[in-house]
């Protein structure tokens, strides 16, 4: 069994971006800052877009260092261009949701907790 599977939770790095083309069809476009300790340090900031984000709800109220989290994709794009046949990973966001902060405050004390033991 195969399975494309991305769990993405972190902190907007910029407002969301929203994109209507003529067609009518919306995209949202999240620059999402994840930090990670294992292998090592690292801090990647990830582009994540959802495809006609739903009309109700917290898109437009989100804001830069507001917490998110995406149930996602991962795709390759291809296209041609000067150089040659071009592309690149994208991650395409099923859904989108904000992580309320009282959630965010109990993960950070049960992360204390657990590195004091």
């Amino acid at each position: 069994m195969d399975l494309n599977l991305a769990v993405i939770a972190g902190t907007l790095s910029a407002p969301p971006e929203i994109r209507t083309f003529e067609s009518g069809t919306k995209l949202a476009r999240y620059l999402v800052t994840v930090r990670s300790t294992e292998p090592r340090k690292r801090t990647d900031v990830l582009p994540i877009v959802l495809w006609d984000p739903p009309e109700a709800g917290p898109i437009g109220e989100l804001e830069r260092g507001d917490r998110i989290w995406a149930v996602a994709t991962v795709q390759r794009r291809f296209w041609s261009a000067a150089e040659g046949r071009r592309s690149r990973l994208e991650v395409i966001a099923h859904h989108v949701e904000p992580i309320p902060q009282e959630e965010e405050a109990e993960e950070e004390e049960a992360a204390t907790e657990e590195a004091v033991k």
